[in-house]
């Protein structure tokens, strides 16, 4: 008998919805990781993109577990001489919860070139609402 190896023709994408409300990064993001590379479904093929949308809502509710808040940095360099600088997660999710989620998630996806197609299927939002209800996302609970 045979494997299956699913093609990229075949491959059908749903939407799904995940409200980050209460929700821990590392666990939420772990999970959001497993449905864009699409190891959720029975059809996962290794060489082929098989993952879906996701959209993430409440994004500026994240929990970080102990001390995290304080003392986790972001480290981003503009590539000139002294261009280093660091972002205390506090800070990060007072400005910008989206992009908290987004390195998580991009952390947690293969190192290749499929990876930049997958996370052009994350969308995150830091309210209650989104622009994708034209898509009739399935809302799911992690």
């Amino acid at each position: 008998m045979k494997s299956y190896m699913a093609k990229p023709s075949e491959v059908e994408r749903k939407w799904y919805v995940v409200d980050a409300d209460g929700q821990t990064l590392g666990r939420l993001s772990s999970r959001i990781a497993l449905i864009l590379m699409g190891k959720h479904r029975p059809t996962y093929t290794p060489h082929v993109d098989t993952g879906d949308f996701v959209i993430v809502i409440n994004a500026d509710k994240i929990r970080l577990t102990g001390k995290k808040l304080q003392q986790k940095t972001y480290f981003r360099h503009s590539e000139y001489p002294g261009g280093g600088k660091e972002t205390l997660a506090a800070d990060m999710l007072r400005e910008k919860p989206e992009r908290m989620i987004e390195l998580a998630v991009k952390g947690m996806l293969p190192k290749n070139r499929m990876a930049s197609k997958m996370m052009k299927r994350l969308r995150i939002f830091k309210g209650n609402e989104h622009v994708h209800e034209a898509q009739m996302p399935e809302s799911i609970t992690l």
